[in-house]
C-alpha cells in the first residue's frame, strides 16, 4: 500500500489489481472505492464520512491528477480507473465463472450491457432514486444483501455508492464484493463518452468533462477542484 493523503492506495499494476479484485468475489464481503480528486476534497472537508472510506477493503487511485502530487512527495500511485477496472473485468476469464450484479443503470441500459457482453452471468438489481437513512435506502440496500451475485458494480452518484456498499455489511452482506464505479456502464454502453486517449494520456479527462458539460460540472472542476492543492500541502507537507 502507498500512504498519501490519509489514504492507504492499492498498489501493484492492472492485472494484479484485477486479479486481487475476482479473489475478493469469492470470499468474505468487501468493498472497493476508486478515489478521485472530488472523492478526496470531500472527504478532507467532512462531507463523506471516514468510516465510508475506512471500511473499504481496497482504494484503487482514479485519478492521475492524485498520482502527481503522490510524485511530488516521491510516492506513485497505481491509477486505474473504475470504468477501465470495469470494462477489464467484463472481458476478463477471470469472471467467467462469477455472476456479476449490476446496480444504479436503469433497465434498458442493463439490457443493453447484457447484450454486448452475452457470455457473462449478469443480474440486475433495481436502483430507485435513494436519500440515504430513508425507508427506500434500507429496502434497497437489503435487497441487493440478499440478491444473488458475486461482484456487485455500485454505479450511482458519489458519495451514495460508497454508503450503499458500505451499508450493505451491516445488512449482513456475507460474501462477494462491490465495486463502487460510478458511471462505469454508462461508458460501455456509450451514454456518456469518455475524453479521447490523449486527453487522458495528458491527465486533462476532466477538461473533456468540463468541455462535455460546463454547467454540471464547473462547480467541481474549477471552484472546489484546486481546493485539493491545499490539502496536499496540509495532509503532506504540514502534517508529516
Amino acid at each position: 500500500m502507498t500512504r498519501f493523503m490519509t489514504l492507504d492506495f492499492a498498489d501493484g499494476d492492472r492485472p494484479a489489481l484485477l486479479a486481487r479484485v475476482t479473489a475478493m468475489a469469492r470470499g468474505p464481503y468487501g468493498y472497493v472505492v476508486t478515489p478521485n480528486v472530488d472523492h478526496v476534497i470531500k472527504l478532507m472537508d467532512g462531507r463523506v464520512e471516514a468510516q465510508v472510506y475506512d471500511g473499504a477493503a481496497l482504494k484503487v487511485c482514479d485519478s492521475r491528477i492524485l498520482d502527481h502530487l503522490a510524485r511530488l512527495r516521491g510516492k506513485q500511485l497505481a491509477v486505474y480507473p473504475g470504468s477501465d477496472m470495469t470494462a477489464d473485468l467484463l472481458a476478463s476469464p477471470l469472471a467467467d465463472d462469477l455472476t456479476i450484479g449490476v446496480f444504479g443503470p436503469d433497465r434498458v441500459a442493463f439490457d443493453d450491457l447484457a447484450a454486448r457482453y452475452p457470455d457473462r452471468r449478469l443480474s440486475f438489481i433495481a436502483a430507485p432514486m435513494l436519500t440515504p437513512g430513508t425507508p427506500g435506502w434500507n429496502a434497497a440496500v437489503d435487497a441487493a444483501a440478499s440478491a444473488d451475485w458475486d461482484i456487485l458494480l455500485a454505479c450511482v452518484s458519489f458519495p451514495k455508492q460508497e454508503r450503499f456498499a458500505h451499508a450493505l455489511r451491516a445488512a449482513g452482506r456475507q460474501r462477494g464484493v462491490a465495486l463502487c464505479v460510478g458511471a462505469s456502464v454508462d461508458f460501455l454502453t456509450g451514454r456518456q463518452k469518455r475524453a479521447p486517449r490523449i486527453f487522458q494520456q495528458l491527465s486533462l479527462e476532466w477538461l473533456h468533462r468540463l468541455m462535455s458539460q460546463p454547467r454540471r460540472m464547473f462547480r467541481r472542476y474549477v471552484i472546489e477542484g484546486p481546493a485539493i492543492f491545499g490539502w496536499f500541502v496540509r495532509t503532506e507537507v504540514f502534517d508529516r
